[in-house]
């Protein structure tokens, strides 16, 4: 009785929910028209009137119109700032200070109230793995950690561990103990303020969750079991959100994902690249897992093929909840999505995995009413 219990709760977890409804595939981001090409290109943010995004270890202020031409490099955007290292996240404060988190050096602030402040840790912890950052007002920091054991660019190596280290910290940047309101998170990967609450998407386990303002480690799920691993959130003014869901799941993933024995020979044994784990970029060697048969025919990338990479940005209502969705689908070329953010009735998004930053109509209909 116990054999047969463990193998039907194995196969249970290695399911993964299809896109439908208000998720339902389409081809809106491959459609979308090319605001910038940049390598990486991250976290997009409005500081003021401006629209800035983070490339590598550099600053960059988006363009008021682009081009639909990939020939131009870094098309539509101008270099603000280069720094000594990578840009992890960025964030606004209302009173026009800028965040800005480097790896290895700490967040640093420019501008506003709080022009010039550095802090290089939390406490005892290193800032090596920011994944996202929120201002709640001009002087409180909501800083997500997804690892502790690992940087942001080892969240493969994370997710495969099965690590759950991450956290979320709120900063007073005017002094004042930095307090931990979740810990213990598998890989938070974004934040967003509202009124008394913060929202986090944790990556790994699927999922948005909200932490009350007086009630810290104290999580109450939102939205659960989605079909990818959600990344940073921005707000949509007062009717809701974006998020954006940086790679898809599969079954082959969570297949491995239990399998401890198998996980462990294929990390020691195999090349980072050709792991079987989730991707912003796939397809680009015929050594990487999940190639032919149901990918490939006659050298075709199938749309609705099984994929490590994929291209998701999640439109949301007031609850929460998906309402419409922007997708470029296993055979598209606008995968790895990191940051959306809605900016004069266009939703902005970085393809990190494809090098674009694109742009489309921001109350198109697509996904469920598709």
């Amino acid at each position: 009785m116990a054999m047969f219990d463990w193998i039907f709760k194995a196969r249970e977890t290695a399911t993964v929910p299809s896109m439908d409804g208000a998720l339902r595939p389409n081809t809106a981001l491959d459609d979308a028209e090319v605001l910038a090409e940049a390598e990486a290109p991250d976290n997009l943010v409005l500081s003021g009137a401006s629209v800035l995004y983070s490339s590598g270890n550099g600053l960059f202020e988006l363009g008021k119109s682009g081009g639909k031409s990939r020939s131009r490099p870094r098309a539509g955007s101008k270099a603000l700032q280069r720094f000594e290292s990578d840009v992890l996240a960025l964030a606004a404060a209302p009173d026009g200070g800028l965040a800005i988190a480097l790896k290895g050096k700490g967040i640093a602030v420019s501008g506003g109230a709080h022009d010039g402040t550095m802090l290089a840790g939390i406490g005892p912890k290193q800032l090596a793995a920011v994944t996202s950052m929120a201002f709640d007002g001009a002087d409180t920091l909501i800083v997500s950690i997804g690892s502790e054991k690992h940087d942001v660019g080892d969240w493969q190596r994370d997710l495969l561990e099965l690590g759950e280290s991450g956290s979320v910290w709120r900063i007073p940047l005017g002094g004042g103990e930095a307090q931990c309101i979740a810990r213990n998170l598998r890989y938070p990967s974004g934040v967003l303020c509202t009124e008394g609450s913060v929202v986090i998407s944790e990556a790994w386990r699927h999922r948005l969750i909200a932490i009350s303002a007086d009630k810290p480690n104290t999580i109450r799920v939102l939205l659960d079991d989605l079909p990818g691993y959600p990344g940073r959130l921005s707000a949509r003014g007062r009717d809701g959100a974006w998020l954006s869901v940086f790679a898809p799941r599969s079954q082959l993933v969570e297949f491995v994902l239990r399998e401890d024995l198998f996980r462990r020979h294929m990390m020691e044994m195999i090349g980072e690249e050709y792991w079987i784990a989730p991707a912003l970029r796939a397809g680009k060697s015929y050594k990487e897992p999940m190639q032919v048969g149901a990918v490939k025919t006659l050298g075709v990338h199938k749309p609705w093929a099984p994929s490590r990479s994929y291209g998701l940005a999640v439109r949301l209502g007031l609850d929460l909840m998906p309402v419409a969705s922007l997708h470029s689908r296993a055979d598209g070329h606008r995968h790895g999505v990191t940051s959306c953010l809605e900016h004069q009735g266009r939703v902005i998004v970085t393809c990190r995995g494809d090098d674009v930053v694109v742009a489309t109509d921001a109350e198109q209909e697509r996904g469920g009413a598709a």
